[in-house]
Parts: C-alpha cells; sequence; structure tokens
C-alpha cells in the first residue's frame, strides 16, 4: 500500500502544478469563456461543434482539473484509512478536498454567472491552498519509511513566528499577483522596476497602481526571505532540513523575481508568465512544508514542558 500511496501522491502533486499552470493559462489567454456561459458542459454539448482556441483550452484545464480531483480525492481516502494516525493526515486530506472543491465552484461559478476580478483573484490562491496540502500529503507519506525525517528538528519560537507571518504575507502578494492578471494590468507599466522609463513620479491610472501595488509587495517578500535565509545560516547551518530547504526557497525567489521583470520586458511572453506562476506555485509549497515543520517543533516543545 505505501508503495501504491507513493505513486499517488507524486501523480497527485504533480497533477495540482498543472491545474495551477492550466489556470494561469486561461486567465492570460482570455480563455475563461471558451466554453461559453457553460459548466460543465462546453456551449451546452458533449462534443462541442465549434471548435477554437480558446475553447481548447478551457475544456482542456477543465478535463485535468476533474482528472486531478478523482486523484487527489483517492489520496486523501487512503491515506486517512491507512496512515490516519499521522497527526497531520487528516487535516491535510480535508483541506486538500475542500479547497479543490472550493476552487472549482468558484470557477463555475465565473463561468455561468460571472464574478468581479478581486473575486477571480483569490481563484489561484484557493488553488495554491490545495496544492501545499496534496504536497504536504506526500511528504507524510515518504516520510513513513524515513525517507523524510524531521520530527526532531527543533525551531525556536521566533523562527516559527516569522514562517505563520510569511505564509500569510505570500497569500497576500499571490493575490495582488493575481489582480494584475484579471485586470489586465500585467503591461500597464512599461518599465521596470520604475513603472515607467525614466519618470520616478507620475500620476498612476488603476491598473498601474495595481501593477506597482504587487510589485513593492513582491521585492518585500524577496527581502524578507533574504533576510530569513541569513538567519537559517546564522543558526541552522548544520541542519540539512533547513539549510538546504531555506537555500532552494531563496533561489525560487530569485528566480521568481527574475521572471517577473522578464515579462514586462518581454511584453508578456505567455511562456514566461506561465513559468512565472509555476515557480510561485513550488515556492509557496516548500514554504508550506516548513510551516509543517513550526508546528511539529511547537508541538514538541509544549510535550517538554
Amino acid at each position: 500500500m505505501i508503495k501504491l500511496l507513493k505513486w499517488l501522491s507524486v501523480l497527485s502533486t504533480i497533477g495540482m502544478l498543472f491545474v495551477l499552470v492550466g489556470g494561469a493559462l486561461v486567465t492570460k489567454t482570455d480563455s475563461g469563456l471558451g466554453c461559453g456561459k457553460s459548466w460543465p458542459l462546453c456551449e451546452g454539448e458533449i462534443i462541442p461543434s465549434t471548435i477554437t482556441l480558446e475553447l481548447i483550452i478551457e475544456l482542456s484545464h477543465r478535463l485535468v482539473s476533474g482528472t486531478v480531483g478523482i486523484l487527489v480525492l483517492a489520496l486523501s481516502i487512503l491515506a486517512w484509512k491507512y496512515y490516519g494516525n499521522v497527526r497531520e493526515t487528516k487535516f491535510l486530506a480535508i483541506m486538500s478536498i475542500f479547497f479543490l472543491v472550493l476552487q472549482g465552484l468558484i470557477g463555475a461559478a465565473a463561468v455561468v454567472w460571472g464574478q468581479s476580478d478581486f473575486v477571480l483573484a483569490m481563484h489561484f490562491g484557493i488553488s495554491l491552498i490545495s496544492f501545499a496540502a496534496v504536497f504536504l500529503l506526500m511528504i507524510i507519506i515518504f516520510e513513513i519509511d524515513k525517507k523524510f525525517d524531521a520530527n526532531s528538528l527543533h525551531i525556536d519560537s521566533s523562527l516559527r513566528k516569522h514562517f505563520y507571518a510569511l505564509f500569510t504575507y505570500t497569500l497576500a502578494v499571490v493575490y495582488t499577483g493575481a489582480l494584475v492578471r484579471h485586470t489586465h494590468a500585467s503591461l500597464a507599466c512599461r518599465g521596470w522596476p520604475l513603472c515607467e522609463p525614466n519618470v520616478v513620479f507620475s500620476p498612476f491610472s488603476f491598473e498601474q497602481w495595481v501593477q506597482m501595488a504587487h510589485r513593492l509587495a513582491a521585492g518585500l517578500l524577496f527581502v524578507w526571505v533574504i533576510y530569513l535565509f541569513f538567519r537559517i545560516i546564522r543558526d541552522y547551518k548544520e541542519h540539512k532540513i533547513m539549510y538546504s530547504g531555506w537555500t532552494i526557497a531563496l533561489l525560487l525567489m530569485i528566480f521568481q523575481v527574475t521572471l517577473g521583470a522578464f515579462i514586462i520586458m518581454t511584453m508578456l511572453n505567455l511562456s514566461i508568465a506561465l513559468l512565472h506562476a509555476l515557480i510561485i506555485s513550488i515556492f509557496f509549497g516548500l514554504l508550506c512544508y516548513f510551516i509543517l515543520l513550526s508546528s511539529r517543533s511547537a508541538q514538541n516543545e509544549k510535550k517538554s514542558k
């Protein structure tokens, strides 16, 4: 059973990444109504009679999401049944299914009834939480035969608080990035890091405010990740999981910021934009692993008192 669950967890995690990137592709190509205002059917038909690129993108995203949903459901049920004794398993199983269903319902509602840009921007963040829950379930399954084992790792209270706060802040940054896409503000600014080349102060349009707010939020996130990197080097250099894990987190964030600049410089190259969505998804999953480690550390601290 453990071998089956390992394969199922890996497939579900990879599948969730396809769901996230597919959602970004739908938004970037304005394919949200590629199937018309019809859900789950496409243009009210099982087999659409008129095929367009937007229809293919939207229908493919629905099919992938549905298939991955079945994988996640199977993973959650089996993990609950066989490894429900592990402290985090049941919680993560519920979270993965709940947020996957929620993001599907929001997507369906947007197609049938329409939603404001501010509501639609929540879609990506909700999918991220579901992905993170599936990713952590995979980690727990691999921990069972000691492929990963960090139960005894102690993380001090101050650093734990940083991870918890960074989790919330990262979701806020992700929301501003999604809002940039949904308000069509990706190219509202032609320069980087300034909004307009060689212009420090100028009156901004709404789209430019959205774009610059995201840049500022992302910049602060980048600085925060760098600060934690140096702190972990100082205090946890001997702990491989902490040191190597956050080094990867920093590299992902450097890559993410670079891609953000390239999106502007290449005038919204689609491949770069999708890679931008993929990298922040992986970073968020890794951050949630540190949240898991922090939670275990806090639990061990309570037991020792």
